[in-house]
């Protein structure tokens, strides 16, 4: 269905060289994928536009996609332009900081050709519409640059192992959550790189294993979508949504160091009780050294941040409290690819009866219709016969 919305918006495209739709507009793309409907226009201020938002956006459905900052970077490939092109969604980059006014749910109109965004008639920004080609040709080039990116992140990493080491890596998270962890699987659950595949991949994992599953902001949307239930909730509480936020899950909100949780008023206007802790990192990092602290005696992350191109392409420079946190969490980490591929499952004893079942009743059809089991059938008949009247005739009285 996805195919066909996208090859009738690109046959629109190209015969009339224009589009429309509502206009939705936010800075943070996180934000905005969660109110996004098919059609709509979509208005970010994204550099670099990483392969997760891109995703989303073609998932969404979206019209076109109104970029104020320039969507490829010229440190290394990102790859996020490259997904809403191969998906058939127009992409316009560069348009500054006048698109970001356009109106929300005001219809705008896109001249592809021209590379122009008017609204209720009037020319708001203009900038230049990519090609796949273009975006390939960026990419390109951006690979020459992969050297400087990868010497930004060292320097950033040991800036931040400077810095906030002592605290990051000595901080127990483990007083903050009630959850019970010690002991069992924990499963971290990130909407990030092939999130959906893994979780589709691991059911026969979680139905035998039963783990404990950390759902980081929006990553708990995703555990539900999977048909699977949070037991934690983790992060700053922005892209979640009050269905998650109502399962029944702890929820913990990731605070700054100095105590200040945009998300935690969230929860409060809503009712829900909740716990806070400030530190340093990213929610990813957090539920890991929470599932660490807490004694979790394997970690298995779906969706999380496993090398230093997705680290790059997230755009946060360096991530360094990720690399840390997996410095400290050790063997225990585990990424969900690697458990598909190693994990078998093993044969319930459900499974197991329900198989000597089966093999009983073939048995007695293959004996029910061959001549050689109808025989055998009468043979087992009458020596029971005569058992019976040997019983009989010993039994006293």
């Amino acid at each position: 269905m996805m195919r066909l919305v996208s090859q009738l918006r690109r046959a629109k495209s190209n015969r009339a060289g224009t589009l429309h739709g509502p206009a939705r507009v936010d800075r943070r793309t996180k934000s905005l994928t969660g109110r996004l409907k098919p059609g709509d226009v979509a208005v970010i201020d994204h550099p670099a536009l990483d392969r997760v938002a891109a995703e989303a956006l073609v998932k969404a459905q979206v019209a076109a996609v109104l970029n104020a900052a320039d969507s490829s970077s010229s440190r290394f490939p990102n790859l996020g332009p490259e997904i809403l092109l191969r998906a058939g969604i127009p992409l316009i980059d560069g348009l500054g900081a006048e698109v970001m006014g356009l109106k929300e749910g005001v219809e705008a109109r896109v001249d592809l050709g021209a590379g122009q965004v008017r609204q209720l008639g009037r020319l708001v920004a203009a900038g230049q519409t990519q090609t796949l080609a273009g975006v390939l040709r960026a990419q390109e080039l951006a690979r020459g640059g992969m050297s400087e990116a990868l010497t930004a992140f060292a320097a950033n990493t040991l800036e931040y192992l400077e810095l906030e080491s002592g605290e990051f890596l000595d901080r127990q998270c483990a007083t903050a959550v009630k959850t019970e962890i010690k002991g069992r699987t924990a499963l971290i659950v990130v909407r990030g790189y092939h999130y959906r595949e893994d979780l589709a991949v691991l059911r026969p994992f979680v139905r035998e294993k039963r783990p404990v599953i950390i759902g980081v902001d929006g990553g708990a949307d995703a555990v539900m979508e999977a048909g699977l239930k949070p037991d934690l909730i983790i992060g700053d509480m922005d892209s979640v949504s009050d269905k998650a936020l109502r399962s029944g899950a702890e929820l913990v909100v990731h605070a700054y160091r100095d105590g200040r949780a945009p998300g935690a008023s969230r929860l409060g206007d809503l009712g829900l009780e909740h716990s806070l802790l400030p530190m340093a990192g990213t929610s990813e990092d957090v539920a890991m050294l929470v599932a660490d602290d807490k004694g979790a005696e394997l970690i298995v992350a779906v969706g999380t941040h496993m090398t230093v191109t997705e680290f790059l392409d997230k755009g946060r420079e360096g991530m360094a409290s990720t690399f840390l946190t997996r410095l400290r969490v050790g063997g225990k980490l585990v990424d969900a690819k690697g458990v598909s591929r190693l994990y078998r499952p093993g044969v319930s004893n459900l499974q197991l009866s329900a198989l000597i079942v089966a093999g009983a009743v073939a048995l007695a059809v293959a004996l029910a219709v061959t001549q050689s089991g109808q025989l055998l059938l009468q043979l087992l008949a009458a020596f029971w016969d005569d058992a019976w009247a040997w019983v009989k005739g010993v039994m006293p009285g």
